[in-house]
């Protein structure tokens, strides 16, 4: 083996997979059998937290960064002007399992550019994962990054050895995809979607008669779409990713900004890259669809296609809504509950529990750990006046914001102090 030019490889094909985010993942549990290598057990993997603060990674990389697209956004499209390489299928079972053994990693992270066609790259990745799993034993998480317009015998055959699997949208919209990627096709993203939807849903019914049957991503799948390469509002992009999450049964939806590569008139100029505050507010909102019971159009519509920068999109729904404040703690529901900012879920239900005692009073609230510096102006408790009786939604918007300025203000000045 020539060490050298693995190492050229990996440095290539390492940094070239840096602009997929959506490897952040978990969700399985691949028990180790027959003293083999590694053990998924839930975790998350890839720089991602567990549940009790530990940081797990993975091996991440391209299978190639050759392609035969030339898609405007991408850095490794056809026309670019960058070095090129290609691990061979045994050489990147090696390197997985090398990396392993000295502990460097805890799976494997692998997508590719398009060589040939869709089908030979798919073949390739399915290639590594099948020989890490019957070869090398191993039960390390694996996520394979599933090509577009790839048939769907290579689709099943890739959920038999991968924990998840994802396609990445990449353009939020139709029309941008056809302006950026116009080789591409938008049913060559989703066709291999609900490939992998159906044999998840035949998993799940045949497992129920079968308990023999054999796993088929047991993470599920997920994909990823690029922020700021067209002009898509932040109404656009939610409103894909709530047909993804209901349609496909998407695990999870990824927001990557996008970083400027190319001097192309189609897209933002070289410097130009998308604030990272936008990425952190479509996550955010993200998660007020999945768990917080939101509609995606109470948070975006026409009259706001965009999410407010100042504040988070919890908070700015609440201003924007205050016909349904204050709400009564000792008698909410938990949907109710759930809105008010400064509340979050555990705050919920630790309020939900408690009530079944007694009347909740503030000093239980804060006891509880509910974020009084906000939520105070949004509900009441123990017959304690409104704290925002007498204010309007930009003067609510206004004191959070001061509290939240002097707060970040005074721990600013802690972090000094400790260098003086």
């Amino acid at each position: 083996m020539n060490f050298e030019r693995i190492r050229e490889k990996l440095n290539i094909l390492a940094d070239a997979a840096k602009y997929d985010v959506s490897c952040s993942s978990s969700g399985s549990k691949r028990t180790n059998t027959n003293k083999g290598l590694g053990d998924s057990s839930g975790m998350g993997i890839c720089h991602s937290y567990t549940e009790d603060g530990r940081c797990v990674s993975l091996l991440k990389i391209l299978l190639t960064n050759h392609c035969i697209f030339d898609c405007a956004y991408c850095v490794t499209r056809r026309s670019n002007d960058i070095k090129r390489a290609a691990f061979k299928i045994q050489e990147v079972v090696d390197l997985t399992i090398n990396f392993y053994r000295r502990n460097y990693i805890e799976g494997l992270f692998l997508s590719s550019g398009i060589f040939k066609n869709a089908d030979y790259t798919m073949e390739r990745l399915i290639a590594v994962a099948k020989k890490l799993r019957q070869e090398e034993n191993f039960n390390g998480y694996i996520h394979l990054k599933s090509i577009p317009g790839a048939s769907d015998e290579l689709m099943y055959e890739a959920g038999l050895y991968a924990d998840r699997l994802s396609v990445n949208i990449e353009i939020p919209t139709v029309s941008g995809l056809k302006l950026l990627a116009p080789d591409k096709k938008h049913e060559d993203f989703t066709k291999p979607m609900l490939k992998v939807k159906n044999e998840l849903i035949r998993f799940k019914n045949e497992r129920k008669i079968i308990k023999s049957t054999p796993k088929y991503a047991p993470a599920g799948q997920s994909t990823q779409m690029i922020v700021g390469a067209t002009g898509e509002t932040d109404k656009d992009i939610m409103y894909s990713a709530t047909h993804f999450y209901k349609n496909f049964n998407m695990k999870r939806v990824y927001y990557s900004g996008y970083v400027p590569v190319a001097d192309d008139s189609r897209l933002p100029s070289i410097g130009s890259q998308v604030p990272m505050l936008r990425e952190n507010r479509l996550y955010q909102t993200d998660w007020l669809l999945r768990f917080y019971g939101f509609a995606v159009n109470e948070i975006l519509n026409n009259d706001h296609p965009n999410l407010d920068v100042d504040v988070d999109p919890k908070l700015s729904w609440a201003l924007r809504n205050m016909q349904h404040f204050p709400v009564d703690v000792n008698k909410a529901d938990k949907r109710m509950l759930a809105r008010i900012p400064g509340l979050g879920l555990k705050s919920v239900q630790k309020i939900v529990n408690a009530r079944k005692f007694r009347k909740l009073n503030w000093d239980h609230l804060k006891k509880i750990g509910v974020a009084l510096n906000r939520a105070k102006y949004f509900m009441i408790c123990d017959s304690r006046n409104w704290e925002s009786r007498d204010l309007d939604a930009e003067k609510i918007k206004g004191m959070i914001l001061q509290h939240s300025a002097g707060k970040f203000r005074n721990q600013y000045s802690t972090q000094l102090s400790l260098f003086n």
